[in-house]
């Protein structure tokens, strides 16, 4: 899946991860930064992708497209595709030319929308990255996994670099007897769930 990785999509992804590191350097305001994952954290949720059971793949938090580039990797590897969600105008205009130059169209369809308002039917999930503004994780939590099928998996991004701001979604993963649940010590931080 790694070993041949496709020019455009290498492109994009060196592209992104230029522009992740100035926004970072140059203090661009949070809201216009990509505040992308970094690519340990795209390989790890690639391999999770992939190694899911069936069902659909989403994500919620698209931004530029970074995340989604190594998700879509996995759904190339597997034969599926993803449905990706961003609110964000900027970052969504960002995602749709991400998507077209790393030329993934055939695997992921693109939602401009908040996952909660959305006109697309998603159940049965095998696999959910949820990487957008921590005030919605909690709800997005409570939303995904009751669709998780059984071994379905949930990871948050920013378990660890936005611990205070996620604690209460973070408590209640941990207890969840509906999941097993760990953080995991890659990148941000990645709260990992398995829908028992």
């Amino acid at each position: 899946m790694f070993s041949e990785i496709p020019t455009s999509v290498l492109d994009r992804m060196s592209e992104l991860e230029l522009r992740d590191a100035k926004d970072r350097a140059d203090g661009t305001p949070r809201l216009e930064r990509l505040r992308q994952v970094p690519p340990e954290t795209g390989r790890f949720i690639a391999l999770w992708a992939a190694a899911a059971p069936k069902g659909s793949i989403i994500e919620v938090g698209t931004s530029a497209g970074y995340s989604t580039l190594w998700l879509a990797l996995a759904c190339r590897a597997t034969g599926r595709t993803l449905t990706t969600f961003e609110i964000l105008p900027e970052k969504a205009r960002l995602a749709r030319e991400t998507f077209e130059k790393a030329e993934v169209l055939d695997v992921v369809q693109f939602v401009e929308s908040d996952y909660f308002l959305h006109d697309v039917e998603i159940d049965q999930v095998g696999f959910c990255f949820l990487d957008a503004e921590k005030e919605v994780y909690e709800a997005c939590y409570e939303a995904i996994v009751p669709k998780l099928v059984p071994g379905g998996i949930l990871i948050a991004d920013n378990a660890i670099s936005h611990v205070e701001d996620l604690s209460k979604m973070i408590d209640r993963a941990l207890a969840d007897s509906r999941v097993d649940a760990m953080i995991v010590p890659i990148g941000t931080g990645e709260l990992v769930c398995r829908k028992r």
